[in-house]
Order: structure tokens, then C-alpha cells, then sequence
């Protein structure tokens, strides 16, 4: 994966109030945490930063440029956790982590499905379900992807994708147990009370007429 550029000033104004000030002028307060370092108060514009990640996504490795006014300083970082507002969804905090490029790093990659459309199990009535929505894989930055494709093409109801099954990049290791459910094709709700009531339609008959008998 290629480093992406993302620019960052030193934090203007500190705590809470400073925080919420620099919100409402349309910038995110950020932290950057490295090894054996104090952290780094940090801003980012807003409309620039969620450019970069509707682009790029959460697992990106970044080349942040840091403007402290007098020089510009270059650090690799990924994003360690973004907070959000929990009524209207905006990012409240961005925490970068500081990363070598020869050190191996653990991510979240999200795993995405692929073939929907062409998938038998959708084709005779199922769904697909996400049973897990990220993989967790452990690499050197470079090697990180954006994401993971699974191909559902030929999956039918009732069977399953596990970790084991998906076609990992070289260089990655998964973190993941490998008997564990990524992708499941299975019935709808709907659907499924649907037979069960007409199996019982169809078995109905056969109990009338045993009981019946048995009267008789």
C-alpha cells in the first residue's frame, strides 16, 4: 500500500474548550502517540481529512506532515482510533500512531464480498451475511491492503466462507482463528417461516387420518 499524504498543524488551542472551539471552526483535534514519546497535539482540517477517508479508508499508512510554523516535519503514522458523535456521526478526535516502515503492524482491514449478483445461494432465495465485517492480519506497513475480497459466486444456502477459506496477500498473517465464520449464505427469516408452515400444511392430512383411525 502506497503512503498517503495528509496535512497537520500543531494544536492551536488545548483542552476541552480549545477542542470545541476548533470543531466549530471546522477542524479536528489529534493526538500522536509514539513509543518512548510524549504525545503530539495535533489539527486537521475537517473537510480534508474526511476527503482522505472516504479515499483511503481507516487502514491506511500516512505520511503526516506536521507544520509547526517555523518547519515541516514528516511522520509515518496509521490511525490508531477515530471518535465520533454519536448524534450526528462527526469526528470528535482522530489518535495517529507513529509506526517504522521495517516494523510489523497489526490492522483491521475491512473484508468485502464480491460476485453477489452470480451467487447460487442468493439465486435459490438466501442472503448474505456478514458474520465479520474486518479481518484482523498482522504485516509490514507497505503490505497492508485496503481490503480483502471474498468471492461468494459459488456458495449455497446453508454453507459458509471461514478464515481459513480467504486468499490472503503474501506477507500478511492472520490474526483471526482460522475456523472461524466470515461470510454465511443463509435463508431469509421470512422465507424460512414460510416452508416450515407449509411442511405443516402438507404433514396436517396424515395426523387427521391416523386419528381417525384410531377412533374407529
Amino acid at each position: 500500500m502506497e503512503r498517503v499524504v495528509l496535512n497537520a498543524k500543531l494544536r492551536s488551542k488545548l483542552g476541552k474548550s480549545g477542542a470545541k472551539e476548533l470543531r466549530r471552526q471546522g477542524i479536528i483535534p489529534c493526538g500522536v502517540y509514539a513509543k518512548n514519546e510524549s504525545p503530539t497535539n495535533l489539527q486537521i482540517d475537517c473537510h480534508e481529512f474526511m476527503k482522505f477517508l472516504r479515499k483511503e479508508g481507516e487502514n491506511a499508512v500516512i505520511d503526516l506532515k506536521l507544520d509547526s510554523g517555523n518547519k515541516v516535519r514528516n511522520k509515518t503514522v496509521i490511525i490508531k482510533e477515530i471518535q465520533y458523535n454519536i448524534l450526528t456521526q462527526g469526528v470528535l478526535h482522530i489518535d495517529f500512531q507513529s509506526i517504522s516502515l521495517e516494523q510489523v503492524v497489526r490492522m483491521h482491514v475491512p473484508l468485502v464480498t464480491k460476485g453477489n449478483d452470480e451467487c447460487q445461494g442468493v439465486k435459490d432465495g438466501g442472503i448474505i451475511e456478514h458474520v465479520l465485517h474486518e479481518l484482523e492480519i498482522e504485516c509490514l506497513p507497505g503490505a497492508v491492503p485496503k481490503e480483502i475480497l471474498v468471492d461468494v459466486t459459488g456458495v449455497n444456502v446453508g454453507e459458509a466462507i471461514c478464515v481459513k477459506d480467504l486468499k490472503i496477500p503474501e506477507g500478511i498473517k492472520i490474526v483471526n482463528g482460522s475456523e472461524q465464520v466470515a461470510i454465511l449464505v443463509k435463508v431469509e427469516v421470512g422465507q424460512e417461516k414460510e416452508e416450515e408452515s407449509e411442511v405443516q400444511e402438507q404433514s396436517a392430512p396424515e395426523v387427521l387420518k391416523q386419528k381417525k383411525k384410531e377412533e374407529d
